[in-house]
């Protein structure tokens, strides 16, 4: 479909009315196709709100589906033209245009919910969209052109000599690798689709969750370049070479990646760590939010993320609250006057932390003596909570709030340092010596002589 051709069938029947014709069923495709797009995703969000699977990227995926609706109307309407024997110049020149713009929005949709799921859209991902565009765009326009046959033709005779029957064409070159981006962006997608839906599955440990939904997306893409490459006829053998190399590599340069990755399945499989828990590792301490093949996110109580090798957390002692039991003691400490009465400031104590949000009921709360401090008794508030996560300062703060109350109100005497009768004198000594300096009288000064 040369450029000239083209032009000259458009300008050919621009005074006929089956150039209106094909213009308006044009515009009831795109009507229609839009409409479809709107309708299917008002459905599923209005229909399937609490369904994982389906929903999954609905919002994104109505701008692909539109353009692929218009393709799919502007077929029909091409065929049915066709079949009246009509000319169809102006919908075979519309065909490509909106089939290139819906192998766009996929190429995006795909980019955005393999890369860019949990965030923003990065500076990256970006320009690669603006340069694929740029590329589908230039192949429609080779396409249009009528250029495409020969530019085919050249990548087909060009060879590269590699391998044993006389080289590699660069078209076949340029297939493998178009075969392998999409079937690897179609198994990226899969993985990361399948991996959500296990994470909301409740019955299943989350550690086993990562680790089925992280083998399941390795498994999809090596049978996705496995796959490309054989569909275009390269011959797999070469791939021991590469395996080779890539041990030579792994043996000499990339040993601590290779151990974070091992120690990562370790992680998982043998659920020493999950998503959620509250652990200590050197001197940070934090909650686990992510658990990924190669680091683990660890997210302290005041916010703040520390990205740990998982190295660290198989070679190091780990501090695990949440293990095995999610339960933990928190404690504070009050200093009461030796002229108390224990036998009843105690009862009392146990008696503040109930009724808190976040403390539990059982265990109990207790008081004891820590001991005999140098003003008064050390006596030690202790109780349990569950949500180690959310920190110990807030519920410890409620906890001697209560306390506070009952001080205020005499009900516990709180003890004060002992001063030093011998610090006290000298600072006696000091006042009463200047106390008793006398005071120099002022002394007039007389008036200067005259001259």
């Amino acid at each position: 479909m040369p450029l000239s051709n083209v032009l000259s069938d458009l300008i050919e029947d621009f005074d006929k009315p089956i150039f209106l014709y094909q213009a308006g069923a044009i515009a009831v495709c795109i009507v229609l196709g839009w409409g479809l797009g709107y309708a299917i995703r008002r459905a599923w969000l209005r229909g399937r709100s609490g369904n994982g699977v389906v929903q999954i990227g609905v919002e994104s995926f109505s701008y692909v589906l539109s353009p692929l609706a218009v393709v799919g109307f502007l077929a029909i309407a091409k065929l049915l033209f066709v079949a009246e024997r009509y000319n169809v110049h102006l919908l075979r020149l519309a065909l490509p245009l909106f089939a290139s713009l819906a192998v766009i929005r996929l190429a995006f949709y795909l980019m955005r919910r393999v890369f860019a799921r949990h965030g923003p859209v990065g500076a990256a991902i970006l320009t690669f969209e603006k340069i694929f565009a740029m590329l589908v765009w230039l192949a429609v326009a080779l396409y249009i052109a009528g250029l495409w046959p020969d530019v085919f033709d050249f990548l087909d005779h060009t060879k590269l000599p590699i391998g044993k029957h006389g080289g590699i064409s660069l078209a076949a070159i340029f297939q493998a690798v178009v075969s392998v981006v999409i079937l690897l962006m179609l198994a990226l997608w899969a993985g990361a689709s399948l991996e959500e839906r296990l994470m909301g599955v409740q019955g299943i440990h989350t550690s086993s969750r990562a680790v089925i939904g992280r083998l399941s997306r390795a498994v999809l893409i090596i049978i996705a370049v496995l796959g490309s490459l054989t569909l275009v006829g390269i011959d797999l053998t070469v791939l021991s070479v590469f395996g080779g190399a890539l041990g030579v590599g792994l043996g000499l340069g990339m040993q601590k990646i290779a151990s974070n990755y091992v120690s990562g399945f370790v992680i998982l499989l043998e659920r020493s760590l999950a998503i959620g828990d509250m652990i200590s590792v050197d001197k940070f301490t934090g909650k686990v939010t992510h658990i990924n093949t190669r680091y683990t996110v660890l997210q302290g109580l005041d916010g703040v993320e520390t990205v740990l090798p998982n190295e660290m957390l198989i070679s190091g002692p780990v501090q695990n609250q949440s293990l095995s039991n999610r339960s933990i003691r928190v404690a504070t400490t009050i200093t009461v006057a030796y002229d108390s009465d224990l036998a009843l400031i105690m009862p009392l104590l146990e008696q503040q932390p109930q009724g808190v949000e976040r403390v539990l009921d059982d265990p109990a709360p207790g008081v004891s003596l820590s001991k005999f401090g140098a003003d008064g008794y050390d006596l030690e508030v202790g109780f349990w909570i569950r949500d180690p996560e959310n920190g110990r300062g807030g519920v410890i703060s409620e906890v001697n709030k209560k306390i506070y109350a009952l001080v205020q109100a005499g009900q516990i005497k709180l003890a004060y340092p002992a001063r030093d009768t011998r610090l006290l004198d000298a600072q006696m000594m000091t006042v009463l010596a200047g106390m008793a300096r006398p005071v120099p009288e002022s002394v007039e000064t007389p008036p200067p002589s005259p001259q």
